[in-house]
């Protein structure tokens, strides 16, 4: 079997770059139905970009990568398709964009594109065997139980990372690129809950159920989100989005209360309703429980009168710059996306396609570059399949 384009892939990326490759292409992959993560994403409705999108909002050892595909490809282009389609959205926080109804109707409409582009997708099929031959690849696929040959000119690697084991991710792509000796940078799992140990993971999972709003900095990165206290740790927003900057033996750093100066706010109720209990006003800022826990373990007694200034400043530290060190994270398991991958020094930032293996190419989160949670992975499936896709059409 002779084709222009074999795919390695049906997700975001993959089918992305099909309805644009044009010509004979072929898109694989071994699950039983196309675009399964878009399927599962956004609660069942696809956060499938985010308004803000720049590349600003994405990590990788070049970070200016991203800027080529992410500024050819927008995320307007891309919410244009989706009014093409007809399929209505709605904006959440922080210009996260969902769809209205199912996260199945953008996979429909990839389908869609993608069919009438005359690519043909394969499902439940397997990479048996990849070799270089005649100027382009020869591939062995099993299906159906059988092997079947394919000789392809351009061989594009849309597989994603190892996030998500249970849908089937693993790291095969990172097995081809050590295949043709492309470089692969440090990988690990991201936007993915923290865990603790200790007295600490006492404290926390007696806190477990609790969300605010906090500020959580790491490694010079600051991220202002909704917290959540869980029985293992932290999650949340902005719990997923340190994670990405967070590293074994790193401390995080939480600010309970962004924006107020807890002890002066405590200072002056302290001069109109200085009876009341000192878990009770702070209640004001914080959520109850969480409030009740801070003052217990601070060690302070007595009515907010009682209180002085020394103490306050002290329980505003407490509030503000909470350190703590987590023992590590929940894993590949619970990750949305893995941190790293092929490294984009041997990628053509306009093409994807590398520089040493004519008609390879890598597309999407295989690629050493991970966005904000809120939309940006999608939304750097979509401009990065593109790329790949109209560069191939035009070639």
């Amino acid at each position: 079997m002779q084709i222009d384009t074999l795919i390695l892939g049906a997700g975001a990326a993959g089918l992305m770059c099909a309805a644009h490759a044009g010509g004979r292409c072929l898109v694989i992959d071994h699950a039983e139905a196309a675009g399964e993560k878009i399927r599962i994403s956004g609660g069942g409705r696809c956060n499938f970009t985010n308004i803000g999108t720049s590349a600003e909002n994405f990590f990788g050892q070049n970070p200016h990568f991203c800027k080529s595909a992410l500024s050819r490809y927008t995320q307007w282009d891309f919410l244009d398709l989706v009014a093409r389609h007809g399929i209505a959205w709605h904006e959440k926080t922080l210009g996260q964009l969902f769809c209205d109804g199912s996260a199945r109707q953008i996979v429909q409409m990839l389908l869609d594109e993608m069919a009438a582009a005359g690519a043909d997708l394969w499902l439940q099929t397997e990479v048996v065997e990849i070799a270089r031959a005649d100027g382009g690849f020869a591939v062995t696929l099993r299906r159906n139980g059988r092997d079947i040959g394919v000789a392809a000119r351009r061989l594009v690697v849309a597989t994603g990372g190892k996030s998500i084991p249970k849908m089937g991710a693993s790291g095969f792509g990172y097995r081809i690129a050590a295949q043709f000796d492309i470089p692969v940078t440090e990988t690990r799992p991201a936007l993915v809950p923290l865990t603790f140990g200790g007295p600490v993971l006492d404290q926390l999972r007696a806190l477990a159920g609790i969300a605010t709003e906090a500020r959580v900095t790491c490694n010079g990165e600051s991220f202002r989100e909704a917290l959540l206290f869980t029985h293992r740790g932290l999650s949340g927003p902005a719990i997923l989005q340190i994670s990405t900057c967070w590293r074994e033996g790193d401390a995080i750093e939480i600010d309970l209360a962004p924006g107020t100066d807890v002890a002066a706010a405590l200072a002056a109720e302290r001069s109109r309703h200085g009876r009341q209990s000192l878990a009770r006003a702070l209640g004001a800022h914080l959520p109850v429980r969480l409030a009740t826990q801070i003052v217990a373990d601070s060690g302070l007694s007595g009515n907010l009168a009682d209180q002085s200034d020394t103490a306050l400043a002290a329980l505003n530290q407490r509030i503000s710059a909470w350190r703590l060190t987590p023992t590590g994270s929940e894993g590949y398991r619970t990750a949305e996306v893995t941190l790293g991958g092929i490294d984009t020094g041997a990628l053509s930032a306009r093409t994807m396609e590398c520089r040493a293996v004519p008609g390879l190419y890598f597309i999407g989160e295989c690629v050493d570059v991970t966005g904000w949670l809120g939309g940006y992975n999608f939304q750097w499936a979509w401009s990065s399949g593109w790329a790949a896709g109209t560069a191939i059409a035009s070639a």
